[in-house]
């Protein structure tokens, strides 16, 4: 059974999102998806400062079964990366939701909250 946390919205690519503030949200890849990927062994993270678009690539997760591009749950700036990744891609098999988050982003429409899936809707997609 995959971890499916209540609280957080999530994306038909498998994305989640925490919504810390108005101004900050926080972007990961989901349980499913890591069990998906295997173990994850590099990641290509943006800068600091970049756009993102949503539904546009910005980023890249590569295991030892696949590469797959990271989508944007939102449009807005990167304001944090989790630089840990980057010598310790691995948290995020260990902990998709806490030490394996990976970008946070300034939303810059904040409605766009609206158009993400519920845990509960996610989890049928899965299923």
């Amino acid at each position: 059974m995959d971890n499916i946390p209540q609280t957080l919205k999530y994306t038909q690519t498998h994305e989640w999102v925490a919504r810390e503030s108005n101004d900050v949200w926080t972007v990961g890849i989901t349980d499913h998806a890591q069990k998906l990927l295997g173990d994850v062994v590099f990641i290509e993270l943006p800068a600091v400062g970049d756009k993102v678009i949503i539904n546009k690539e910005f980023g890249v997760v590569e295991s030892v079964k696949a590469a797959s591009d990271l989508y944007a749950p939102i449009s807005g700036e990167i304001v944090a990366i989790n630089e840990s990744l980057v010598d310790h891609p691995e948290l995020i098999n260990q902990d998709a939701y806490q030490q394996g988050w990976i970008i946070k982003i300034k939303p810059q429409a904040p409605e766009q909250w609206e158009q993400l899936l519920e845990a509960q809707a996610y989890s049928q997609k899965i299923s």
